[in-house]
């Protein structure tokens, strides 16, 4: 017999699609509850990149929101909001509140005109509120500038040859011949930018952000190709400036390429959003007198060991020696999961269904309740 289960760490991604994260550790926290009542719970809000990530943040923080008014990716003005926490140091910005693919209708997509100016926006307004420290999300936007959006609305200039100022949009990329950083808001050499990302796109090419994502924000195969010519003709400008080659950075691709574009002017790294939410939630200091782990997310396969929200997960269970258990919507690559580190993986299925009732929120709630428990119960055969 092994000892009581004393802690358990529900670390769970979102059923994307269907249930978010939260809810998801609601219901196995009540699995949980009803077979070992004396057991210790613990929900950690978990995402690996973009939206998820600024979320999970905020409210693990209990951050106070504030709003500011900003322009969205087509210059038209609207309300956003962030998080400020660590008493006004730190503020916690979704870039996709002020050029996510979500502000824009289907038919009106378009890369080649979106801007991120809204996003420097936001970042001004928490300089002008004392916030030095950042943690930027840049998944889900609409845009493919390169961040010089982002860089305009905080005082730089970009410059095409004849001097002329250029609007910081996408198809303007391959127009820059000049950079102009001596009115940048002095207050960014006081600041530190963690960028998290949830992919390792390089800037341009086959895998790059052009190539990759600018389908999905509205462009033809026409618009696909100048803007990936946009991109390595503004690699090479920001190389002669900078001295720093972002053309092959993991993750440079990122959000339209703004994952590399502010690397060469702001006190910022990239990191995933999973690395930032264990990092900053301390996590491992959260798993560390624990007895078992649990997560899990929409679909398990291959990909759940490259980087994703779960492959953090298990890093730290293994470094502390806790095991992890995997739930998923759909698993596939059973042994090769296994062979990554996870002590087991189980589908919620409990029969064959459609794709439309698999993605049901109270079916999938129900599922991870009745897995879970299914689990707990073999678990307390073997506890004393």
């Amino acid at each position: 017999m092994i000892a009581f289960m004393k802690k358990i760490v529900l670390a769970f991604d979102s059923f994307k699609g269907s249930v978010g994260s939260f809810e998801i550790a609601k219901a196995a926290e009540k699995a949980i509850q009803e077979e070992l009542p004396d057991c210790q719970i613990i929900r950690f809000p978990i995402a690996d990149g973009g939206e998820g990530t600024t979320e999970a943040l905020c409210s693990a923080l209990h951050a106070q929101t504030v709003s500011c008014r900003v322009h969205d990716p087509f210059m038209k003005p609207i309300e956003v909001s962030y998080g400020i926490v660590n008493n006004g140091a730190m503020a916690i910005i979704e870039m996709a509140s002020a050029c996510g693919l979500p502000l824009i209708d289907s038919n009106r997509r378009n890369p080649m005109k979106t801007t991120t100016y809204g996003v420097g926006e936001m970042v001004a307004d928490a300089l002008k509120r004392g916030c030095r420290e950042f943690i930027i999300g840049i998944g889900g936007s609409a845009t493919n500038d390169a961040g010089i959006g982002m860089l305009k609305a905080l005082g730089a200039r970009f410059l095409d040859s004849g001097n002329g100022e250029l609007e910081p949009v996408g198809e303007n990329l391959i127009k820059v011949h000049q950079i102009d950083i001596s009115q940048l808001n002095p207050a960014l050499k006081e600041s530190h930018f963690t960028i998290a990302c949830d992919v390792s796109n390089p800037f341009f090419g086959e895998e790059g952000a052009a190539y990759v994502y600018a389908p999905q924000k509205g462009a033809n195969s026409l618009q696909v190709i100048e803007l990936d010519n946009g991109l390595r003709h503004y690699a090479q400008v920001i190389k002669e400036y900078t001295n720093m080659d972002i053309s092959q950075l993991p993750g440079a691709g990122a959000a339209g390429g703004m994952g590399g574009g502010l690397l060469p002017f702001l006190n910022a790294e990239l990191q995933s959003g999973i690395e930032v939410i264990l990092k900053t939630l301390r996590f491992e200091e959260v798993v560390r007198q624990a007895d078992l782990i649990l997560t899990g997310e929409g679909k398990l396969d291959r990909q759940t060991g490259m980087g994703k929200a779960l492959d953090g997960i298990l890093r730290v269970g293994e470094k502390c020696q806790v095991p992890v258990i995997a739930f998923g919507g759909a698993v596939e690559a059973t042994e090769a999961l296994n062979r990554m580190g996870f002590t087991a993986v189980l589908p919620i299925q409990p029969f064959p269904v459609t794709l439309e009732e698999a993605m049901r929120p109270e079916f999938t709630k129900e599922n991870i309740e009745r897995t879970v428990r299914q689990v707990v119960r073999i678990i307390k055969q073997f506890t004393k």
